[in-house]
């Protein structure tokens, strides 16, 4: 996964969770203004942590409303669950905020796991396998609709996918995908592994590993501890991309301006 080229990025997500919306507007808004990269939120419909019946907003109107607001910073859902939304309308949906946001759109896709989403909303649930093939079938489908959509998106929209499964989803990482999100692992060791697999899935579909930019999350309250632990081994791995993550009702950033200045360091260099 080797990228001597690839600039570090560093993201921010938004946990859409325990805030009113005028919380998550003025977070968007400093993180542009602190000078993150990319700003994300989640795909899910109830809190993931903390009240499970505390306040929650949906991902995609959300992003539409990103959109307008900033100008700067690319947008997207860390990541879409691929069971909510028929792919015809999903890729319809990612031209749009793509117009909207004047190009700055990546289109964050993940097989589903919170099954509480799942049974009040009225999806089937299935089996981590049949969620998986589902993901596979679609990613196609919505390729395929934005060759159809007129106007066509403003750019190859980038597909992010999330996971670390080495047979299925690591796979669909080297065949569609430009942005691989290795989750949230504890050391550069828990994801060592994956990158060598990532690297051999990429040969069985010609490609060059070092096009597909590579990420991991931050968890809150993590980002001192792997910055001053593991950044550096991280980028060794071919990691460039690292999403520091918050939570509301307050969005603190404390952390966030020490990983800037990483970046900017070793851009620097």
């Amino acid at each position: 996964m080797s990228a001597p080229h690839r600039p570090v990025r560093i993201g921010v997500q938004l946990h859409p969770q325990h805030a009113d919306y005028a919380a998550i507007r003025d977070a968007v808004a400093r993180a542009e203004d602190l000078g993150a990269d990319v700003v994300y939120n989640w795909d899910h419909f109830f809190p993931l942590y903390g009240d499970a019946d505390g306040k929650h907003f949906e991902a995609w109107t959300m992003l539409a409303a990103w959109a307008e607001q900033t100008s700067r910073i690319e947008i997207g859902c860390l990541v879409t669950c691929n069971s909510y939304r028929n792919p015809n309308l999903l890729a319809d949906m990612a031209r749009s905020i793509d117009h909207i946001s004047g190009g700055r759109l990546i289109l964050g896709m993940g097989s589903g796991w919170f099954e509480r989403d799942y049974d009040e909303y009225g999806y089937e649930f299935g089996t981590v396998g049949s969620r998986l093939d589902r993901l596979g079938e679609n990613l196609p489908v919505i390729k395929d609709r934005w060759s159809k959509l007129n106007p066509a998106p403003s750019r190859d929209i980038p597909i992010l996918i999330g996971g670390v499964g080495p047979r299925k989803t690591l796979r669909f990482v080297a065949e569609h995908a430009q942005i691989w999100h290795a989750l949230f692992p504890g050391s550069p060791g828990d994801v060592s592994g994956s990158v060598d697999t990532l690297r051999n899935w990429c040969a069985e579909y010609g490609r060059d590993p070092a096009e597909i930019e590579a990420g991991i999350g931050l968890q809150p309250g993590d980002a001192p501890r792997v910055l001053a632990e593991h950044a550096d081994e991280y980028l060794s791995l071919g990691f460039t991309q690292f999403t520091f993550g918050t939570n509301g009702p307050d969005y603190s950033y404390a952390g966030l301006e020490d990983w800037l200045a990483w970046r900017d360091d070793v851009n620097a260099r």
